[in-house]
């Protein structure tokens, strides 16, 4: 499923992405090896900013990500994804690696025009849909890519379980 992601986001040198589901940060470290390859001046380096709502996971995923030598290509943040991460917008790239009932509207306003987001969409535990969405001139394309199961997005544009 990372690597159907990964291809899914278009992923290229120097994009700026932001992952919602931080999780051990192994798929952040997967993006920041496209985005940010160590073949490249560090100049042309995109940077991968994910968000944990859980904190006993930020901190694991700290810890990997600094283990496995992409500290200084990824920013590991506490917070509520479903709010995405404002501070650093807008993203070239937006990935959301859990369940959302629709697709959060933060998430949309912080995608640079141009950008792409995956996301999974659709119930609790079951009946999910991976989408694809393109963002053209403030306008928002959607493309399914299958069928899915995902952990629920918990936050206030997720699910409150």
């Amino acid at each position: 499923m990372v690597s159907i992601m990964d291809e899914a986001l278009e992923l290229e040198v120097g994009h700026k992405v932001l992952e919602i589901g931080a999780g051990s940060g192994w798929h952040a470290s997967t993006i920041a090896e496209i985005v940010a390859p160590t073949e490249v001046a560090k100049e042309e380096w995109g940077h991968v900013y994910t968000v944990e709502i859980v904190p006993q996971l930020v901190a694991f995923a700290k810890e990997n990500v600094e283990r496995a030598g992409y500290g200084d290509r990824v920013t590991v943040i506490q917070g509520d994804g479903s709010l995405g991460y404002p501070q650093e917008a807008p993203y070239d790239r937006i990935l959301v690696t859990a369940a959302a009932p629709d697709v959060p509207r933060p998430l949309l306003e912080q995608l640079k025009n141009g950008g792409v987001m995956v996301i999974p969409v659709g119930g609790i535990y079951l009946w999910q849909t991976l989408l694809r969405l393109r963002k053209r001139d403030g306008k928002i394309m959607e493309e399914n890519l299958g069928g899915v199961a995902f952990v629920p997005l918990v936050g206030k544009h997720g699910y409150k379980v």
